[in-house]
């Protein structure tokens, strides 16, 4: 059997990812990754751009499909780059992850078919999970964004 190569590696330009910080409450949504990169690992609902789509349709996009429930996108949190080289220098991956925030409705998620699990953490647990560190930062600065609109 023939390994198919990842076409995400080696790209001509950078991948856009959206990712979204869908909370309830005290609560945040994640899922749990079926796939590369970071496969297993807990992460924020989110995927690839598509042509002719914003920013905030893919955030909106992705949540429901990744989680079943249409999280209300509020505002953008961040801009990352993640920029991985190869053991020869060389740039083999580059995302430019746009993450945003948004208000979950009343509802169980699901996993959608790129996700092995999805549920709702507390703060407290997300500190427990394996998950890439810039998640966690965006996590806790959605809870920040969110606690300061509460008061407006």
């Amino acid at each position: 059997m023939t390994v198919s190569p990842d076409p995400r590696m080696y790209t001509a330009s950078p991948l856009v990812g959206v990712g979204v910080v869908a909370l309830r409450g005290d609560r945040v949504l994640l899922i749990q990754r079926g796939k590369p990169p970071r496969q297993g690992q807990w992460s924020l609902p989110g995927g690839m751009q598509h042509l002719g789509e914003t920013v905030r349709e893919t955030a909106a996009r992705e949540a429901l499909e990744e989680t079943g429930l249409a999280v209300e996108i509020k505002d953008l949190l961040d801009v990352i780059d993640l920029i991985e080289t190869d053991p020869e220098g060389k740039t083999c991956r580059h995302y430019t992850l746009i993450d945003f925030w948004g208000i979950a409705p009343e509802g169980d998620p699901r996993a959608g078919d790129d996700a092995m699990d999805a549920r709702w953490f507390t703060r407290a647990e997300v500190d427990l999970l394996p998950m890439w560190e810039k998640t966690r930062e965006i996590i806790a600065l959605a809870f920040s964004r969110a606690a300061g609109t509460r008061g407006a």
